[in-house]
């Protein structure tokens, strides 16, 4: 397994910051070990909502998970506003660092996570290939 270690600055988009990030350096089969951060505006899409909503505001990340690839992200986010609420969701564009935000990637290096379309469900799902 490869560690790698991340610190989004102020302004940075997260979703489109950790593609980039992927993109550079290959992953083909990452997931999130750990996040921690701030942001200054959030974008998710809660359960079953054909639409992501914005949240102005600021926010504490408590959690991110979910898979990266060179072939697609899934990553859902957990997190707090100033009163201590807390709500969850799909990532979507649109969540901007506050102050910063300080993340743990792992990637196994014998497998590819792709995202193909999955006929029962009618989303792209996760497909788990061995590495050429």
């Amino acid at each position: 397994m490869k560690i790698f270690a991340v610190r989004l600055n102020p302004d940075e988009d997260l979703k489109q910051s950790l593609k980039v990030f992927v993109h550079a350096h290959n992953i083909q089969a990452g997931f999130i070990l750990t996040a921690i951060g701030s942001l200054k505006q959030a974008q998710l899409r809660f359960a079953n909502q054909p639409q992501s909503i914005v949240l102005a505001g600021k926010f504490e990340i408590l959690s991110l998970a979910g898979t990266l690839s060179i072939h697609g992200l899934h990553l859902h986010m957990a997190i707090a506003d100033t009163t201590g609420k807390t709500i969850g969701g799909h990532l979507d564009q649109g969540n901007l660092i506050y102050t910063t935000a300080e993340i743990v990637l792992g990637e196994i290096e014998d497998l590819t996570f792709r995202r193909d379309r999955d006929d029962q469900t009618g989303f792209q799902e996760l497909s788990i290939l061995p590495r050429l």
